[in-house]
């Protein structure tokens, strides 16, 4: 039996460059950055002193109020991105069709800010002042919980947290489900609040971060010499993907086919690929060859590319070795250079840019580029956006403990 085919009908974006899809694809487009000093808690002291912060975020305008203490940052983000989502597709949910659709956001971390602020009270105020929402309100999976609850999709309700290959799993997986027949529309990708106190100690703590303290603008700086770390970010990439007759008998505004999806391990270390980029070359692998394609088919690579010397410089390996002589044809971006790095809900973010990036023909820019660094010499789309033909791209994403996830997109035709 033939595969079902899958698309796009709806994408739900929330970031540090904006709230919402367009906001945030207009910046990318500009190659604006919303990459500045912390401002929801005092950094003085930290090493890194900066991230990617959602500003002005108020879940009041989506969310009754009573609620809002019920739910993480991150649960937040996650309905802020399925909300734009869902209306933007147009799906109406109801009786006739509420059990075929589904939802799968996941998280890499949860509630980080909701456990700091529990603790608190536990050690300061004892165990009677620990909050009956604590535990509702971190769970990775209540997201999926809440977009499901508020939607009424009442098909398959699932959760990834696969570090910060998360979302691109929760992606891939609602594919797969479609494809085999057990919905016909999900809710998918991802979401992530980890700005926090100990969430930016821990990944300082490990010498992951940057420290461009006098300089944050210019910190994320994927492939270039002088990159020092990556930047944390928070927000959400939300997608509504459909079968494709299903999306088509009710009219919808199809953005792009997906048509490929790749996992793999690379059984190497917690934190780091290894040298030979065999995890990363092995995903990208398995995408292409998911959805049938030759490597020269792919025009725009959305990459992981966090602005750490080492993963930067494997993943430009790795697709050296994936894509052989095309690979040097390939617009390849990374913009995190504008958004920081979601970690959990970096492949939903970037699935979602993907997306637009085929919509509008415009493959959008790795800014802070000024000199590449030794073994980064692949077309990285410097500083500027670039108006390009664009029929599949391809988006990466690698995750703590060697986990990986491709997907691979298409510009829509019957």
């Amino acid at each position: 039996m033939a595969s079902r085919r899958v698309v796009v009908t709806g994408v739900g974006l929330v970031s540090c460059v904006g709230k919402d899809t367009a906001s945030t694809w207009q910046a990318l487009k500009e190659s604006r950055t919303g990459i500045a000093r912390i401002t929801a808690f005092d950094p003085t002291g930290y090493n890194c002193q900066f991230a990617g912060e959602v500003k002005e975020f108020n879940p009041a305008d989506f969310v009754d109020k009573k609620d809002i203490k019920k739910m993480g940052r991150f649960i937040q983000f996650g309905i802020a991105g399925a909300d734009e989502a869902v209306k933007m597709s147009g799906i109406k949910i109801d009786e006739s069709n509420n059990e075929r659709v589904g939802v799968y956001i996941g998280s890499g971390i949860g509630g980080f800010e909701v456990i700091e602020r529990e603790y608190r009270a536990l050690l300061e105020k004892g165990p009677s002042r620990v909050s009956p929402f604590f535990i509702p309100a971190t769970i990775v999976n209540l997201a999926s919980g809440w977009v499901s609850i508020r939607t009424g999709a009442k098909g398959p309700n699932s959760a990834t947290a696969t570090a910060c290959t998360t979302s691109a799993h929760a992606i891939g997986d609602s594919f797969k489900i479609i494809q085999r027949g057990d919905a016909d529309a999900m809710i998918c990708g991802g979401a992530e609040a980890s700005i926090t106190p100990l969430g930016v100690g821990g990944f300082a703590a490990m010498r992951a971060l940057s420290q461009r303290n006098d300089d944050p603008s210019h910190a994320s700086r994927p492939w270039d010499k002088d990159r020092d770390g990556f930047v944390v970010g928070e927000g959400a990439g939300i997608l509504v993907i459909e079968e494709l007759e299903f999306a088509k008998a009710r009219g919808a505004n199809i953005m792009a086919e997906l048509v490929g999806y790749g996992m793999s391990g690379d059984a190497f270390h917690i934190s780091s690929p290894s040298e030979d980029g065999d995890g990363p070359f092995r995903v990208m692998r398995n995408a292409l060859k998911d959805a049938g394609l030759e490597p020269d088919k792919i025009d725009y690579l959305n990459a992981h590319a966090t602005s750490t010397e080492l993963g930067d410089r494997i993943e430009t390996l790795a697709i050296k070795r994936a894509f052989g002589d095309h690979a040097y044809k390939l617009a390849v971006s990374a913009t995190k250079s504008m958004t920081g790095h979601l970690l959990g809900g970096a492949g939903g973010l970037e699935a979602g840019i993907t997306v637009k990036a085929i919509q509008d023909q415009i493959a959008p820019p790795t800014i802070n580029h000024e000199t590449a660094g030794p073994g980064c010499d692949l077309d990285y789309v410097p500083n500027v956006a670039r108006p390009m033909k664009i029929e599949y791209a391809l988006s990466n994403s690698f995750g703590f403990g060697g986990t990986n996830g491709c997907l691979i997109f298409k510009r829509y035709t019957e």
